[in-house]
C-alpha cells in the first residue's frame, strides 16, 4: 500500500491494476504508461486471457535500476495475488482508496477476484475501504449473490459526470458520489440519498481538461447542506480556479476520520 495524496484517502492499494472503460481523461491509464513494463524474460502469467501475478515482477528504470514493476503490462487489467495481504501488515486504521489504479467491478473482472479482494478487506476490519466504479450495477450483481459485504467501514462509490450517470444507492451499505470531473450542473435530487458526496475538478494534466463551473459546485454544494449529506470538495477546485481556498467545505462522513 501507499500513502497518497488523494485527500479524500490516506493509502492507496492495487490488488488488481488495469481498466477498460477508455476514458480520455483518466489519469491512471497515463501513470501506467509512464511507469509501466517489465524485465524482458519474465514470464507472463493468464487465466482466461487476464494477467495474474502470484510474486511481484521488477523492472529497470531509465537510470539502470531496478525496481519492483508497478504495472508490468501497463493498463491491461492484471490481479496483483500478492498484494492481497497488505491491509492486514497495516495495524494502525487507514481510509483505503481500494484499486485506484483501476475499476475493480469493471464488467470484465472476474467475480473470484472481486471475491479474493473483499475477503482480504474483511480479515483487515480496522480500515474504512472505499471503492469506486463507472459500473454501479456490479454492486448491486454482487449484493444479490450476497459477495458484497454490509459493514460500516465499506464504502461503496459510484463516478457522476452528469446528471444522467447511474449510481448505487442501499439502505444496507454505505454510498458515496464522486462527482469528477463535473460534466455540467448536477440535480442532486435523489442522489443525495447517497452517505456522502466528493466533487472536484479534473485530475492530470490532460488537454483540454474539464473544469466546473463555480455555479456549479455551489448549487450542489447548497442541495446537499439542505439535505444534511457531507460534501467535501477537492483540493483541485482550488488550484484549478473554480473555487478560492475560503470557499472549500470539507466534511466527512461520521466515522470517516483522516490520519
Amino acid at each position: 500500500m501507499n500513502y497518497t495524496s488523494i485527500d479524500w484517502a490516506d493509502m492507496t492499494w492495487n490488488p488488481v491494476t488495469g481498466c477498460l472503460h477508455g476514458c480520455p481523461y483518466c489519469y491512471a491509464a497515463l501513470t501506467a504508461r509512464r511507469f509501466g513494463g517489465h524485465n524482458h524474460g519474465e514470464a507472463r502469467f493468464t487465466v482466461d486471457g487476464l494477467n495474474v501475478l502470484e510474486k511481484p515482477m521488477e523492472r529497470i528504470t531509465k537510470n539502470g535500476i531496478t525496481v519492483a514493476a508497478p504495472f508490468p503490462f501497463y493498463f491491461e487489467p492484471t490481479f496483483h495475488r500478492h498484494r492481497l495481504g497488505d491491509p492486514a501488515h497495516t495495524e494502525l486504521p487507514r481510509n483505503i482508496f481500494v484499486c485506484s489504479m483501476a475499476d475493480l467491478f469493471g464488467r470484465w473482472v472476474p467475480t473470484d477476484w472481486i471475491a479474493e479482494v473483499l475477503d482480504a478487506c474483511l480479515a483487515a476490519p480496522q480500515h474504512n475501504y472505499l471503492f469506486l466504479t463507472k459500473n454501479p450495477k456490479r454492486y448491486m450483481e454482487l449484493d444479490h449473490l450476497a459477495l458484497l459485504p454490509r459493514k460500516g467501514n465499506f464504502w461503496y462509490g459510484s463516478t457522476v459526470t452528469t446528471d444522467s450517470d447511474a449510481f448505487f444507492w442501499s439502505e444496507e451499505h454505505n454510498t458515496f458520489l464522486s462527482v469528477e470531473p463535473m460534466h455540467g450542473p448536477m440535480n442532486a435530487t435523489g442522489r443525495i440519498a447517497a452517505n456522502w458526496i466528493i466533487v472536484g475538478a479534473e485530475t492530470g494534466r490532460c488537454e483540454g481538461k474539464v473544469t466546473p463551473r463555480k455555479e456549479w459546485v455551489l448549487d450542489l454544494a447548497a442541495e446537499c447542506r439542505e439535505a444534511g449529506v457531507p460534501i467535501y470538495m477537492k483540493q483541485n477546485l482550488v488550484t484549478e480556479g473554480v473555487l478560492e481556498r475560503g470557499e472549500l467545505v470539507r466534511q466527512r462522513p461520521e466515522g470517516m476520520t483522516f490520519a
